[in-house]
């Protein structure tokens, strides 16, 4: 990530940097680097293009009311017209042409200049959009826990369009409008006098301090619409995303209940929002005028006097119109810049969080010799009142299998998640072959470990994706044979569209099994010298367990392996089995050692076999009357 979005690092874990109120200078140095990129000599010159036609147009804009005003004096008064052209030139016909000419050139200039800058501008919002993507992969998984999915790209959807418009706004409408202003000013006091530079004076700083303050009393309803905007989409994302569980329920009418309260929210804020634009351009047509009236009568009186000609009249007229369209993007400037403000400063806070788990500056890559797995008196706690284990040790010999179980809550869960590394223990030591975890950088520690979690969530790709997902440069013969050693090949080929088939959202497609296994064939082709089985079998039935079971003793064969286990059946053959309880290790040794001893565990294993017992006695009777034991939903 670029250093310029980099924030220092954080005191806490998971605290974001104290917010503090974004300004148009901190976010244009923000996103400087972007439009002027040191790599891109190309994006540079299009920048001093684009400013050189700016400029061009904009000497072509304050030229048009003066055309006015020569054909003007011309019509009037055609033997005193003061017309800056051969007498053969100076003729209504011929300024009407050059009138033409000066509209047509400036309109050609000034789409020339955003033809220019669009690259620019859609490098900076491309670039910016790709490291807040990263920014997000490097955050913690306590951040993304504690994020809502709806609102989260809701907040990114709305930065990515600010960051747009204060580029755009700040290059191709602040300079250039800054420049009309001291043009104009400038033919004021050239053209007439001190009155009129006074008078347009006076009136731009009205103009722009009550767009100011009645801008500022904006953002704070700006702030809920967009919060009320948020809202509503979180709700209709979470509603759509747990679609089976609202028909489970018949909550639809519900759902929709609640989605209407907040678009009902949102629906305040943005009338509250309307009225308070239309209070704002009234007061700005107000004074804008005003000045109008002022400058036109102090030209008739000059008129009168012998001072003016009717021509300055027209002149005038078109200078102050011509004046009422930067003042009116002065205003619109100020006001889109300020609400993209407010847009981008929920994105910056995202950029402020800081990874939770860092690599430290001289961390080296994971190297493994055997693959061993220790664990020496680690304590965690995802909250200081609530300790989660407390002081576990255990060791896992290369090769080998160990197993952890043990009731809900007991911290088994917790026991992948620090080997992974997404969470750092408060105390104690990880290590793989001596190398604490802490010392080693977290892709290749990532890369030593393959993972086959309790709910297996799939891209909504093909199947083919998602089991290349495992290692992408893997050949099509690769993926086959990894499909095959997980007993799903076969099923696969029975598709209509056989690896090319989609698996849906989340997988929805497949059943759990098949999920499974197409896990399990993602994790064969890693080819990792550590397995992490975590509950992989705990939410299928005992039919479809025995299948996978099969498959997932291939899988382990020869690689160190740590499985967290809710079925004790899927265990009876680790090396060693670790009964977790209250975040402590409170029995170890082989399945017949444990229950010979009588303890936590026989009592675990006898009430699985009652349950077990009582789903196969189900599921026979079921058998017997014809009725499927299992539906498929796989298409």
């Amino acid at each position: 990530m670029s250093p310029h979005m980099k924030a220092a690092p954080e005191a806490k874990p998971a605290e974001a940097a104290p917010r503090e109120e974004a300004t148009l200078i901190q976010s244009v140095s923000h996103l400087w680097p972007y439009v002027w990129p040191d790599d891109r000599m190309d994006l540079k010159l299009r920048v001093v293009g684009a400013l050189g036609l700016l400029l061009i147009a904009k000497l072509l804009t304050v030229l048009i009311p003066y055309s006015f005003k020569w054909a003007t004096d011309a019509i009037v008064d055609p033997a005193s017209a003061n017309v800056p052209l051969p007498a053969a030139l100076a003729t209504p016909v011929v300024i009407c042409i050059i009138y033409g000419l000066l509209r047509t050139f400036m309109q050609f200039f000034t789409q020339a200049r955003d033809a220019l800058f669009a690259s620019v501008s859609m490098y900076a919002v491309r670039r910016i959009a790709n490291e807040v993507f990263v920014h997000l992969h490097e955050l913690s998984l306590r951040f993304h826990l504690e994020r809502k999915t709806g609102g989260l790209t809701r907040v990114l959807e709305r930065g990515r369009e600010a960051i747009q418009q204060i580029v755009r706004m700040s290059i191709l409408t602040g300079i250039p409008t800054v420049v009309e202003f001291a043009l104009i000013l400038g033919i004021f006091l050239w053209a007439f006098d001190w009155r009129y530079a006074v008078t347009v004076i006076v009136m731009i700083w009205a103009y722009l301090w009550f767009t100011r303050v009645a801008t500022d009393w904006r953002i704070t309803i700006r702030r809920n619409m967009n919060e009320s905007d948020t809202d509503a989409n979180v709700k209709a994302i979470d509603s759509l995303l747990n679609y089976e569980t609202v028909k489970y329920f018949g909550a639809e009418k519900r759902e929709a209940e609640r989605y209407d309260r907040s678009m009902e929210r949102y629906e305040r804020n943005s009338i509250s929002s309307y009225t308070s634009l239309a209070v704002l351009n009234s007061g700005q047509g107000f004074i804008f005028s005003m000045a109008l009236m002022v400058v036109m009568i102090l030209c008739v009186i000059d008129i009168r006097e012998g001072r003016n000609t009717i021509g300055d009249f027209v002149l005038l007229n078109g200078l102050m119109i011509q004046l009422y369209q930067p003042l009116n993007f002065m205003g619109m400037v100020y006001r889109e810049i300020k609400q993209a403000i407010i847009d981008i400063e929920s994105m910056f806070d995202v950029l402020n969080q800081n990874p939770e788990i860092k690599d430290k500056p001289d961390a080296k890559p994971l190297v493994i010799a055997q693959g061993a797995i220790r664990f020496e008196d680690v304590r965690f706690a995802y909250d200081a009142a609530r300790p989660i284990l407390k002081g576990v040790s255990f060791e896992v010999p290369a090769g080998h299998t160990v197993a952890v179980v043990g009731p809900s809550g007991a911290g088994k869960s917790t026991i992948s998640r620090l080997l992974y590394r997404f969470y750092e223990p408060q105390s104690g030591a990880i290590t793989i072959d001596g190398q604490k975890l802490s010392d080693v950088t977290q892709e290749s520690l990532r890369n030593a470990i393959g993972m086959v979690p309790q709910d297996t969530v799939l891209f909504n790709d093909t199947i083919a994706y998602n089991i290349r997902y495992g290692r992408w440069d893997a050949t099509e013969e690769e993926v086959f044979a990894a499909a095959r050693m997980a007993q799903i090949d076969d099923f696969i080929r029975t598709l209509p569209k056989g690896y090319q088939s989609q698996v849906g959202e989340r997988g929805l497609k497949l059943s759990g099994g098949e999920k499974q296994r197409v896990a399990i064939a993602r994790t064969i082709l890693k080819r990792p010298p550590i397995l992490l089985l975590d509950e992989a079998t705990s939410a299928l039935d005992s039919f479809t367990e025995r299948e996978i079971q099969s498959a997932l003793e291939r899988v382990v064969k020869g690689r160190t392996t740590l499985v967290i286990a809710h079925r004790l059946s899927t265990i009876v053959n680790a090396d060693e089995i670790l009964v977790l309880d209250s975040g402590e290790i409170v029995e170890r040794g082989r399945h017949e050692d444990l229950l010979e001893k009588g303890g936590v565990y026989a009592a675990m294993w006898n009430r699985q076999r009652e349950v077990d017992a009582a789903e196969e006695t189900l599921r026979r009777a079921e058998a017997a009357e014809g009725r499927p034991t299992r539906v498929k939903v796989a298409e």
